[in-house]
């Protein structure tokens, strides 16, 4: 079966100094920020392996290193619309993707419409194609700590 591929992601970053953070390309107050060389979106970042791991084609860091200084405090959705064109210009497009964020705080539920939305124009699909679940770790590890946060990510990719 060649006309489908599928791919898995995953990224975590530690809660640092700030006042926010992005989640699918969607501003959410937070009272801690993300330390991160580029915004830190985990929700896409995780896309984005799942992507590139759909594609052969390595992960997030080879593509965005976090040592090129073009990439600092980038805005992610630029490095999913990048991965979501390497995939249609090997003929393949995405059939959907799901997405789970896992952390105690912030409450992505409230977000979770405009995050599919913001996901769903970024790679060319109807919302109806992306899932946004949240997930917490009954206050065990660094999450369930509240020291960060950490997104998993599915992806199918069609002919």
């Amino acid at each position: 079966m060649t006309g489908i591929r599928i791919g898995q992601g995953f990224d975590v970053h530690a809660f640092g100094d700030g006042d926010h953070i992005v989640l699918g390309g969607v501003r959410i107050a937070h009272d801690r920020g993300v330390v991160a060389h580029s915004d830190g979106d985990v929700a896409i970042h995780a896309l984005c392996d799942a992507l590139l791991g759909a594609l052969a084609l390595g992960d997030i860091g080879q593509h965005f290193p976090p040592t090129d200084a073009r990439w600092k405090d980038a805005d992610s959705r630029t490095f999913l619309r990048h991965c979501v064109a390497l995939a249609a210009q090997r003929g393949w497009r995405v059939g959907n993707a799901d997405v789970t964020v896992i952390c105690e705080r912030p409450k992505v539920g409230p977000h979770a419409g405009a995050i599919r939305e913001c996901l769903a124009a970024d790679m060319g699909v109807e919302m109806d194609a992306v899932s946004i679940k949240a997930t917490t770790t009954e206050r065990l590890g660094f999450t369930g700590r509240g020291e960060g946060i950490a997104a998993q990510a599915v992806v199918l990719l069609v002919r």
